[in-house]
């Protein structure tokens, strides 16, 4: 039986398994929820290149990464192009992890940013 659930990977706190192959319940602590307006107006250049002169930046609300301890948040802004065009609302998704931004990443369609509430930093 451990041989076949080892291929599994581990069971979840609710299996009848070993206490070492369950996965511990809160076994990773939350951190605190950031403050995203904060975050994003202290380090906007973690989010957007400076040549893209970033305006009318919005931000949603920070919600919990399923993937991990830390938190997403979306951020938006009118952006202009290398060559001085606009670009238009550009949206992103930030990671945040320990009070900083490690990622960002830019919105498809079907992502849940796009409908998020947003609130100017």
């Amino acid at each position: 039986m451990a041989l076949a659930l080892a291929g599994c990977g581990f069971a979840d706190s609710h299996a009848v398994v070993p206490d070492f192959m369950r996965t511990k319940v809160g076994e990773v602590p939350l951190e605190p929820v950031p403050d995203v307006k904060q975050l994003v107006r202290e380090h906007l250049d973690s989010v957007f290149t400076a040549a893209s002169a970033p305006r009318d930046v919005q931000v949603s609300p920070a919600r919990h990464d399923l993937r991990g301890p830390g938190w997403t948040a979306c951020v938006r802004a009118e952006l202009t192009s290398a060559t001085g065009s606009p670009l238009g609302v550009q949206t992103y998704r930030i990671n945040i992890d320990n009070g900083v931004i490690f990622d960002r990443q830019r919105v498809e369609a079907e992502d849940t940013c796009l409908s998020e509430s947003f609130e100017p930093i």
